[in-house]
């Protein structure tokens, strides 16, 4: 029989830098991971995050290779596990799965190899690996470590929880010896201490490397009056002919999505738990093995999923947090390539998620916690700052502002919308509490329609009083107001609006709100393309030509002179002053004093 794998001290097979050269070809280790490798050789635990595309796997596939005994990985995908035995197997290692598409005499083999010595690396579901008989097994056999893969699905509250991975905390009573180590790429504080918590890994050390995937260009936008006509201009601008994920929250959504890009002439295909089981292989097995191909999917899809050059992932529903959000687009660009995380949302999608967590079994507490969690996804799609800092801070990690996401590349404007919310908070108090946006925004802007004159909403104090705004305008200033917990949707009526008690300051004029301006200003463009004058869109265009011309002049992008926005005000407003153009967003003493003159000359010029 072979040794006790109780046994203290497994011996050194080979040294941690000859395994990384001779058997996977690198030079030397990335970040903490001779560190990780080092400790868990010694006989350690420990808690390791690393993000996605950061080397993971080697930090438990080395001290294996290099501790005697069979190193256990628990993963909990069947996918997965293939992937990872053949690639090792392509290394010349000794590794294999042990999953229900293996027959009985293949198990009993695998087993057999373990407990003879005559295999490195077997990866093993939770549910089976905590079996009285397959622990049994893992007794007669000599262990190098355990390594729990995916180990946020610990997390009872997460966005992958697995309640099979809660059965693991039970190891360190049965093989009190051997090292175990545990390894996600996301997980925030509370995931953090319900990881070392749940899987009893207090004594353990933690690894925390940096959470930054400067490669991923992050992009956030509201949903217009159809999503997926957004996605397909994304898709068709920037990543033609390039594998993708779009998430979907429901099935339903899922296959009408898949269909619809179909007919659209794209390679898309369906990913859900609700697929037949040999559908979703198969359509997995497209996805990693051709190119160019969109899956679709739920979050059901994703988990593991090593194809390294998907060059975008796309949301068209809210994920349920950050962390979730931080996950899924992880599996963009694992390549290190310029690859895209690009999401869109809207009202709808804040209170679908607000009332699955109110719908929830969970504690008073744990709702709380779940509702914080969302209010730091909504800040996120809502900031003006770098998305980057804001994705990052939530994880404790920091960064200057990367130059690489919208918010960097086109900066967001804010302006002052405490009098536009107290217009729009008491549209709905009038109203009743019980009305959507699109008819809040006609009484807003004094719209004439029967349904207005039967209820005696023309009437009302509020009846008008919003003409300064388009209907774009005010459908943005709601969703925000929607974000920021003023207001609540009513999803399992009609969408009515209602309000919340945190809107009582804004009504009393104690609180200031802060819009985001890039809304608005993107609906005035559309409105002033659709409805002004030729002359104006003319204008417009011949003071793109000479930004451009500027910018040339200067080697740098046409929007650090001046956005779109503040182009389209020139062509509205038509200042003749310096003084008039500096009344215009976006112009401030430097760029005035710089281009102020140029740009006066091109409008009086075109006026000609």
């Amino acid at each position: 029989m072979p040794p006790d794998s109780a046994a203290p001290d497994s011996s050194v097979r080979a040294s941690p830098i000859e395994v990384l050269r001779s058997v996977f070809g690198y030079d030397r280790f990335r970040g903490a991971q001779a560190d990780i490798v080092d400790h868990l050789i010694a006989g350690g635990d420990a808690l390791v995050l690393m993000p996605t595309g950061g080397g993971k796997s080697l930090c438990y596939q080395i001290p294996s290779l290099c501790r005697d005994g069979v190193g256990i990985v628990v993963s909990p995908l069947i996918a997965l596990m293939q992937d990872q035995v053949s690639a090792l197997r392509q290394l010349g290692i000794r590794a294999a799965a042990l999953n229900s598409t293996l027959s009985y005499g293949e198990q009993v083999e695998i087993e057999r190899q373990m407990r003879g010595g005559d295999i490195d690396i077997v990866y093993v579901a939770p549910e089976r690996l905590m079996t009285e008989a397959f622990l049994t097994q893992l007794e007669r056999c000599r262990l190098a470590l355990f390594a729990i893969d995916e180990a946020h699905c610990v997390s009872q509250w997460g966005h992958d929880f697995r309640p099979e991975y809660l059965q693991l905390g039970a190891l360190p009573e049965r093989f009190p010896h051997v090292p175990r180590v545990a390894l996600t790429a996301t997980a925030d504080g509370p995931t953090r201490t319900e990881i070392v918590e749940k899987l009893r890994l207090g004594e353990g050390r933690q690894f925390v490397a940096g959470f930054d995937r400067p490669n991923i260009r992050y992009r956030v936008a509201a949903k217009g009056s159809s999503a997926r006509h957004q996605l397909l201009r994304f898709i068709r601008a920037d990543h033609e002919g390039d594998a993708g994920i779009v998430y979907r929250l429901s099935r339903a959504k899922v296959e009408e999505t898949a269909q619809w890009l179909r007919e659209q002439g794209l390679d898309a295909l369906p990913y859900h738990a609700g697929l037949d089981k040999t559908v979703r292989a198969a359509n997995q097995d497209r996805f990693l093995k051709e190119e160019g191909v969109i899956m679709v999917a739920t979050i059901a899809f994703g988990m593991g999923i090593d194809k390294p050059n998907v060059r975008f992932v796309a949301h068209l529903d809210l994920p349920k947090s950050l962390e979730a959000y931080y996950q899924e687009t992880g599996r963009a660009g694992r390549d290190g390539l310029p690859a895209d995380a690009w999401m869109v949302y809207g009202m709808q999608d804040v209170a679908r998620l607000r009332q699955m967590v109110e719908g929830s079994e969970a504690s008073e507490q744990q709702k709380r916690l779940e509702h914080r969690k969302l209010d730091s996804l909504l800040g996120y799609c809502e900031t003006t700052r770098c998305r980057r800092q804001v994705l990052l801070d939530y994880f404790a990690d920091h960064c200057e502002p990367c130059g690489n996401c919208d918010t960097c590349l086109e900066p967001v404007e804010s302006f002052d919308g405490t009098v536009a919310a107290q217009k729009a908070l008491s549209c709905v108090y009038r109203t009743g509490q019980r009305f959507g946006a699109g008819h809040l925004i006609d009484v807003l802007m004094g719209a004439e329609t029967e349904r207005i004159a039967s209820l005696g909403h023309d009437k009302l104090s509020t009846w008008g009083i919003g003409r300064d705004f388009g209907k774009e305008e005010w459908r943005s200033i709601f969703r925000q107001l929607v974000a920021a917990g003023l207001l609540r949707v009513d999803v399992t009526g009609h969408g009515g609006l209602s309000l919340t008690p945190a809107c009582r300051t804004v009504l009393r004029g104690e609180q200031a709100i802060q819009f985001r301006r890039d809304a608005v200003r993107k609906a005035q463009r559309e409105r002033v393309r659709r409805t002004a004058a030729g002359e104006d869109e003319g204008l417009f265009q011949a003071l793109r030509k000479l930004r451009l011309d500027l910018a040339r002049e200067q080697g740098v992008p046409p929007y650090v002179i001046f956005h779109d926005n503040t182009l389209l005000d020139m062509a509205r407003e038509r200042p003749g002053s310096l003084d008039e153009l500096s009344q215009l967003s976006g112009v401030g003493q430097a760029k005035l004093s710089k281009y102020g003159e140029a740009f006066l000359e091109g409008i009086s010029l075109f006026e000609g």
